[in-house]
């Protein structure tokens, strides 16, 4: 896409032009998601930071008609909202390290496994309350570990439309399980379904 165009169609994207995010979040997701997998070397964490990213960017977008290099600034965006991810995992280390511990090893310490199950309950709860078409793409992803493609193939719509639900999905999860538990949901995903 030449320069121009993108000049128009993140213009449009600013003022709340959805087919415009849209087209920006097509155009991009797979370049930023591979850029953020060198900084996590998790492909599930990687696609969850990216859907992140875009959300942030989404609203945030605002702030796009003061921006002269659209592309600069989305990779700044999924940097910085990385480091930042990672560093809030580096901070709680030692508690999401019990819980990991506890969930991985299946540890009987009745405080590890109240700390599990409460965030486990928490997320589930969370889960429930999405739209079933968004449910149901979140847990075909998550918990049966299938394809975006996969997922497209098996419910008969398109690849675009099940990361369209994921975004939603991670969207509504993220402000759920950061109001009410105080830590990322990526931290979170990658405890409970890897």
């Amino acid at each position: 896409m030449d320069e121009t165009n993108l000049v128009s169609l993140v213009s449009r994207f600013s003022k709340g032009d959805e087919k415009a995010f849209l087209h920006v979040f097509n155009l991009y997701y797979a370049k930023i998601h591979s850029f953020l997998l060198k900084y996590v070397h998790s492909n599930d964490l990687a696609e969850d930071l990216t859907q992140e990213v875009f959300i942030k960017v989404w609203e945030q977008r605002e702030k796009l008609i003061d921006v002269k290099y659209f592309k600069s600034y989305l990779y700044s965006i999924a940097k910085n909202h990385t480091l930042n991810v990672l560093e809030k995992a580096s901070r709680s280390r030692l508690v999401m390290g019990e819980i990991v511990d506890a969930y991985l090893e299946g540890s009987n310490t009745t405080e590890e496994n109240i700390w599990s199950k409460e965030y486990l309950h928490c997320l589930n709860l969370a889960i429930e309350r999405l739209p079933e078409r968004s449910r149901e793409i979140f847990r075909l992803c998550r918990e049966q570990k299938k394809t975006y493609e996969e997922v497209a193939a098996l419910i008969g719509i398109s690849k675009n439309a099940v990361k369209n639900h994921m975004v939603f999905s991670m969207k509504q999860l993220r402000q759920t399980v950061e109001r009410q538990l105080g830590i990322s949901l990526s931290i979170l995903i990658t405890v409970f379904f890897h």
